[in-house]
C-alpha cells in the first residue's frame, strides 16, 4: 500500500508511461500462459490490444484518474497502428502540438478540459444574484461558452474568466473581444486571483485539486458569496445546494453559500 501510495505521487503523465512500461514488461509473462492455453502466434496489434488491457488493469489497481483509462487502452494499438498505415512522423509532431495548445497545464494541474454543458449554463444564471452589479468568475473557462452565455440572458452581471491553455484562451478571447460579448477573460493561473473580488466563484476542473481550492475560497470569499463546484465535490463539507442537471454526463452543481 505505501509503494502504490508513492507510486499515485507521480505527475499522472510520467506515471501513465510508468504503467505502460510495467504493462509491456508484463507481456513476457502473460503471453506464454496463453501459448499454453491456445497454440497461436500473435501479432503485434494483438500483443498492443493486450497490453492495453494489462495497462488499464494496473490504472484501477492504482485507482488512477478515470479519463486515463482510454489513453492506456489505446495508447499501444495507436502506435502499431501508425506503423501500419506509414504515417509520416511530421503529423505525429502536429497532434502533440495541438494537444499542448489545449491542455497546456493537465502535466501539472491534473486538470483536463472540461466543458460546462448548455443545462449547466441555464442553472447557473438561475443562481446568480437577483440584484445586478454582481461580479462572476469562471475558473478554467475554456472556450467562453458560459460566460457569453451568462452575459446574454442576465445582463447585470460583470463576467470574468480565466484560462491558463493558450488555444481555448485565444479562442474565448477573441469571441469576447470581437463577437461583441460582454464578458472578460485572461491568461493566467487562477490560483493568484483574490476571490473576495468575486461575488460568484465557478469551477469545472478535478477531483484533485477540490481540497486546496475550498480553502482558498473559504480564506478568501466574502460572506453571502457563492461558490458553485461542476461534478467534483469538496471531501468532508456538505454543500449548501445541490442541483442535478441530468444533462449527457449526468453532472451536478454543488454550491456552497460563504
Amino acid at each position: 500500500m505505501l509503494l502504490i501510495a508513492r507510486i499515485r505521487k507521480l505527475p499522472p503523465a510520467i506515471l501513465a508511461l510508468f504503467i505502460q512500461l510495467i504493462a509491456f514488461c508484463s507481456l513476457f509473462l502473460v503471453i506464454p500462459v496463453f501459448h499454453q492455453v491456445v497454440a497461436v502466434d500473435f501479432s503485434p496489434m494483438q500483443l498492443a490490444v493486450i497490453q492495453g488491457v494489462l495497462a488499464v488493469a494496473f490504472s484501477l489497481a492504482i485507482r488512477f484518474a478515470t479519463w486515463w483509462y482510454v489513453i492506456q487502452f489505446l495508447f499501444a494499438p495507436t502506435l502499431i497502428s501508425a506503423q501500419y498505415l506509414h504515417i509520416p512522423s511530421g503529423w505525429f509532431l502536429l497532434a502533440f502540438l495541438s494537444l499542448a495548445m489545449i491542455y497546456w497545464n493537465t502535466f501539472r494541474t491534473q486538470v483536463p478540459l472540461y466543458l460546462s454543458s448548455r443545462k449547466a449554463w441555464v442553472a447557473i444564471s438561475e443562481l446568480l444574484p437577483a440584484e445586478p452589479g454582481f461580479s462572476f468568475i469562471d475558473l478554467g473557462s475554456g472556450l467562453g461558452g458560459l460566460l457569453a452565455y451568462l452575459s446574454k440572458v442576465r445582463p447585470g452581471g460583470k463576467y470574468h474568466g480565466i484560462e491558463s491553455a493558450p488555444l481555448p484562451f485565444i479562442f474565448s478571447w477573441l469571441k469576447a473581444n470581437y463577437k461583441g460579448s460582454a464578458f472578460q477573460v485572461a491568461w493566467g493561473d487562477f490560483w493568484k486571483l483574490d476571490f473576495a473580488n468575486y461575488d460568484v466563484v465557478y469551477a469545472y476542473l478535478s477531483p484533485v485539486p477540490m481540497v486546496e481550492l475550498w480553502q482558498k475560497a473559504r480564506s478568501e470569499m466574502r460572506p453571502g458569496s457563492l461558490f458553485i463546484s461542476n461534478t467534483f465535490v469538496v471531501p468532508g463539507v456538505n454543500p449548501t445546494q445541490v442541483v442535478p442537471l441530468n444533462d449527457l454526463n449526468d453532472s451536478t452543481l454543488y454550491i456552497w453559500k460563504m
